[in-house]
């Protein structure tokens, strides 16, 4: 116990009289941490006298903490509560500069630290000698601080100072990682999630500026190529302790809420790790496709920035779990009793299958042998079961049957297929090799009909997969992976010529109304770009992989934003590519030009807007799709400008009043 002193005594006086005077808590706090240091001038052994944890409080630069375990922490018991308003630390002399990168500095309020919530993170290296220092931005107070090493560090840290006043502090604005959301999770005596069939039991702090949510919870892993996957031949599913690294996960909290103002109130949640993708963005990018295309439902996902056990992990992904349930896979959820119609009938999902034999309830279908999985109900009740698979087998016979295209009784009676096509387009604009590698599919009480969606991972989508690089002028789904054969079932669909010519109108009117205009989806890119700036520089110090191969990347682009340029060049010359595959004319804005406009040329030739047969002086108004003024301008005759490749809606207007608007598509 140390000894309170005149000094101290004076300082927590001056507390009470100004709560906002901050002071050094070194001297108010007791030093907890990691009790076993190591021995480096005795082979490494484990050690409690030499460079132990109080050396990081002691004002010495050439004294420092190392931990025998890899992964150690330092900090202290502060007795009361106090609102942290800066940092300072200074590595172990003579160790990479980079060793403290990305290592955390928390607050709690339970010895445990199992509420505790980051109150930085060190996102630069740090000079010897010196200490350097950050302002801490949140409004709480905490009794327990400490400063949590990187990854596989032993802390090695000379000095630690943390700065505040006596306060209970409020909730006013907790500090977050970055501008993301943060998303502080500790598991029950640090225990290592390292299955995907176990849950492990803990706490999670969500944290978004005044929102903050608090609750314990259930987490596993999840995912199945995306919980094994390495880097460039080193192996960093787990570490020299056998902890796993950066890990999908799924959450199940103790109380259902509409976690970050997400639509569906409820308990289970995922944490995608997006590993192999390296903009991190290609989800949210293929779900924004597919609320544009209007899909019946589109998984809810935000970038946050998630700490595990004190440890920064990354940028992730929070998303919907795919089940059924209000605001999710909303058909009715078959309880056990349910075993006759019709309220056997539904509802179900289901989903086509790569990894089906790793499921508990699964089957093949009958004539093509494709593995499905019955997703819900999950009850193993034979009539359940039975029912929905000889529902799927009557649906594959057909579409196989000699009868398939007919209206009335073809594979129409089993396949929507408004959202067969939509499904179809979200595909092929994101060029996902995994579309049809899995596949959900869902079931409504007294319908007939699957229903597609929603959709689902797109890490190596947007011309992430070697195996398609360059992308070739084609379907993607024709060289991509399938479960089974399910290519079979497209090819099968695209056959017909009145669903291709329903492709075919359903793709023009998402161009004509400006959904999918290839300017509005690059602006999508930028936003997202822009959003996650600051946490995947993080992410990638904590990871080390933008100049390295990871999963199926074609190309080591060495940068964030040549990794985005990469999806950018790719989704222009896809936008392109199907333009000219479905026969896309951009649809006049008017159907019948006014009289007095009937001889006007407009078109476009190697990124120029171009008007002939001007009779007079007419006013050109040019704008985008979304309405923003691009340029006015006065010509008669002939005009012509350069413009960026988009669509644009010309107005033209003559002397006497009388205009017509047109649409063209600049290439």
């Amino acid at each position: 116990m140390k000894k309170i002193t005149l000094p101290v005594l004076f300082a927590l006086f001056a507390i009470q009289i100004n709560a906002q005077t901050s002071i050094n808590l070194n001297a108010v706090g007791n030093i907890i941490g990691t009790a076993e240091s190591v021995d480096y001038a005795n082979d490494s052994q484990p050690s409690y006298t030499v460079n132990t944890k109080a050396n990081c409080f002691d004002g010495d630069f050439s004294t420092y903490f190392a931990t025998f375990p890899r992964n150690g922490w330092a900090g202290l018991d502060l007795g009361q509560k106090y609102v942290i308003t800066e940092v300072k630390w200074c590595p172990r002399d003579g160790q990479p500069n980079d060793r403290l990168l990305t290592a955390v500095f928390e607050g709690a309020n339970r010895a445990d630290f199992s509420d505790a919530i980051p109150l930085h993170v060190i996102a630069n290296n740090s000079p010897a000698n010196q200490l350097s220092s950050a302002t801490v931005n949140s409004s709480k107070g905490y009794r327990y601080v400490r400063y949590v090493g990187r990854r596989d560090s032993r802390c090695n840290v000379a000095e630690l100072e943390f700065w505040g006043y006596l306060s209970a502090g409020n909730n006013s604005h907790v500090g977050q990682v970055t501008n993301l959301p943060t998303v502080s999770i500790h598991t029950i005596n640090n225990q290592i999630i390292n299955s995907k069939e176990n849950y492990i039991k803990g706490f999670v702090t969500i944290i978004n500026g005044s929102y903050v949510y608090t609750d314990s919870l259930e987490i596993r892993g999840r995912g199945n190529a995306s919980w094994d996957m390495t880097v460039s031949g080193y192996d960093y599913v787990t570490n020299k302790n056998n902890q796993p690294l950066k890990k999908p996960y799924r959450m199940k909290l103790f109380n259902k809420t509409k976690l970050l103002g997400n639509p569906a109130n409820e308990k289970n949640w995922t944490l995608i790790n997006n590993w192999g993708d390296k903009t991190l963005i290609r989800n949210l990018l293929a779900f924004d496709l597919s609320k544009r295309t209007e899909m019946a439902y589109t998984p809810a996902g935000q970038l946050v920035d998630v700490v595990l056990n004190g440890e920064y992990q990354g940028t992730y992904q929070l998303c919907d779990h795919i089940q059924v349930a209000p605001e999710r896979v909303d058909v009715d959820e078959l309880k056990k009793t349910v075993t006759t119609l019709p309220d056997l009938s539904g509802g179900y999902l289901v989903e086509v299958d790569a990894y089906a034999y790793t499921e508990d309830i699964w089957f093949h279908s009958a004539q093509k042998g494709i593995p499905v999985t019955i997703k819900s109900p999950d009850n193993n009740i034979a009539e359940q079961n039975n029912y929905i698979i000889g529902h799927f087998n009557a649906m594959e016979n057909a579409l196989f049957g000699s009868g398939y295209a007919n209206l009335a009784g073809g594979f129409r009676k089993y396949t929507d297929v408004p959202s067969l096509i939509r499904h179809f387009l979200v595909g092929e604009i994101s060029g996902n090799t995994d579309t049809y590698w899995s596949v959900y599919m869902y079931k409504k009480r007294g319908d007939d009909k699957f229903y597609f969606g929603p959709v689902w991972d797109f890490d190596i989508a947007f011309d992430n997969d070697y195996r398609m690089h360059p992308i070739k002028p084609d379907w993607i789904y024709k060289n991509g992976s399938s479960a089974g054969d399910f290519k079979q079932y497209v090819n099968r669909w695209l056959s017909d010529a009145n669903l291709y010519n329903e492709l075919k109108t359903t793709y023009a009117q998402y161009r004509d109304n400006g959904k999918l205009n290839p300017d509005t989806l690059l602006a999508v890119i930028d936003k997202y770009a822009v959003q996650i700036n600051a946490s995947q520089d993080l992410n990638f110090k904590c990871w080390g992989t933008l100049d390295k191969w990871v999963h199926m990347n074609w190309g080591v682009q060495g940068s964030y934003a040549g990794e985005v340029t990469v999806v950018k060049d790719y989704l222009r010359g896809r936008i392109a590519w199907l333009d000219d595959k479905l026969d896309y004319v951009p649809a006049p804005v008017n159907s019948v030009n006014k009289p007095e406009f009937q001889n006007i040329s407009i078109f476009s030739t190697d990124n120029q807007l171009n008007i002939s047969n001007l009779s007079e002086l007419t006013k050109i108004s040019c704008y985008d799709v979304l309405g923003k003024i691009i340029f006015e301008q006065f010509a008669e005759n002939s005009f012509s400008k350069t413009l960026p490749q988009g669509i644009y809606l010309v107005r033209l207007t003559k002397q006497d009043g009388a205009s017509q608007t047109f649409k063209c598509v600049v290439r």
